[in-house]
């Protein structure tokens, strides 16, 4: 038990409220090496869910608008494209760059003013943690499947 001198309020010593902190900062230091090694596995779901979307906003987007918009799959990310048949060219109407993912098709999936698919894909969006594969229904449905 801790002797209070006359005079002085009581309270932690400098020695002790370093020895906390430092205590503490350990702990922290710690258990953020445990949340680091999550990283992966919510940048691949992350992925997963803006390919989707990508995907359904295209589908819902050539239905709104009756014209067909296709999405397209590069190293740089997802496009999504409208058709202009005025100028007879596809124009780009939006981007999404997944980060830390790959992302692989096997086609450009076009969809149609009725919400339907040509042109059905799979899709695989893959990193260090695991991989996903969408699949595209002639419907315009989109199945994920967690692959490894």
């Amino acid at each position: 038990m801790k002797m209070e001198k006359q005079g002085q309020p009581p309270g932690f010593t400098l020695i002790e409220a370093v020895f906390v902190i430092a205590l503490l900062g350990a702990l922290v230091y710690a258990g953020a090496g445990s949340f680091m090694s999550l990283a992966p596995k919510y940048r691949l779901e992350s992925a997963v869910w803006q390919v989707r979307s990508a995907l359904n906003a295209a589908r819902y987007k050539a239905m709104f608008e009756g014209n067909s918009v296709r999405v397209r799959f590069s190293p740089a990310g997802v496009d999504t494209e409208k058709y202009d048949p005025d100028r007879k060219a596809w124009l780009l109407v939006g981007r999404k760059s997944p980060e830390g993912v790959r992302v692989e098709a096997n086609n450009s999936p076009v969809f149609t003013g009725q919400g339907t698919v040509t042109g059905l894909g799979t899709i695989t969006v893959a990193n260090e943690w695991g991989s996903y594969k969408l699949t595209l229904a002639i419907t315009g449905r989109v199945k994920t499947t967690r692959v490894t």
